[in-house]
């Protein structure tokens, strides 16, 4: 498979509820994506929404070569079930010479090993929380993990402005050009909530967009 890499292109390996929206989203946003999944029924309801889409094993290498996998600059690893499959996809992914691999992981052992391995970022959603909201109370930055040179994942408080408010009544969508991809409430995540979530004072949010974007939406009272 030979594609032309004009413009920056991402794939996305695992598409459970996180991996099929954090797809979705850079879809929207004009990214051309590739969807993994081993699961040949998820594949196919995703089919007419991604730019392309295919049901392998990710941990062999002869599959992710077939799909010209090391043409992507970024690739994200989203298998959040199977460590071991994690693991040996993310390992194939940096021995093959994949610039950024990203992967989620559930505990900080996962984090740590996947490091070790070669990742370039991991994501820990659930453990990192915490930690990202003191950083951000303490010192009012925002954590990201940059997908290309213009658009990133950030993570932060909601602003008090939008507190009380829906999702809907917000439209981050239109007026900021953000994507909500998950909130987090206590232990309790909500991954691409609908139009109708009520956003409170103590939700985290997790967006997507460009960074002109994000800086705009932190910068909200």
């Amino acid at each position: 498979m030979t594609r032309n890499n004009h413009k920056t292109e991402y794939a996305v390996i695992g598409l459970g509820r996180f991996g099929s929206s954090l797809a979705l989203t850079l879809t929207r946003l004009g990214y051309n994506v590739l969807g993994i999944d081993r699961e040949r029924d998820i594949v196919q309801q995703l089919a007419d929404q991604l730019t392309q889409t295919v049901a392998l094993d990710s941990t062999d290498e002869n599959a992710l070569r077939q799909v010209d996998i090391t043409s992507y600059e970024t690739v994200i690893v989203a298998i959040g079930t199977n460590f071991e499959a994690n693991l040996l996809t993310a390992v194939s992914l940096k021995g093959m010479g994949v610039r950024t691999v990203i992967c989620k992981a559930i505990s900080e052992r996962q984090k740590t090993i996947l490091l070790r391995v070669g990742a370039d970022r991991v994501i820990l959603p659930e453990h990192d929380a915490g930690w990202r909201l003191g950083h951000e109370l303490a010192t009012g930055s925002i954590d990201r993990i940059e997908l290309g040179p213009a658009h990133s994942v950030a993570e932060f408080r909601v602003p008090k402005s939008l507190r009380g408010r829906s999702l809907q009544e917000a439209n981050l969508d239109k007026t900021l050009g953000v994507s909500v991809l998950v909130v987090k409430r206590g232990d309790h995540l909500t991954v691409h909530p609908t139009g109708d979530y009520v956003l409170q004072a103590d939700d985290m949010l997790i967006i997507v967009g460009a960074n002109d974007d994000i800086n705009r939406l932190s910068e909200l009272p």
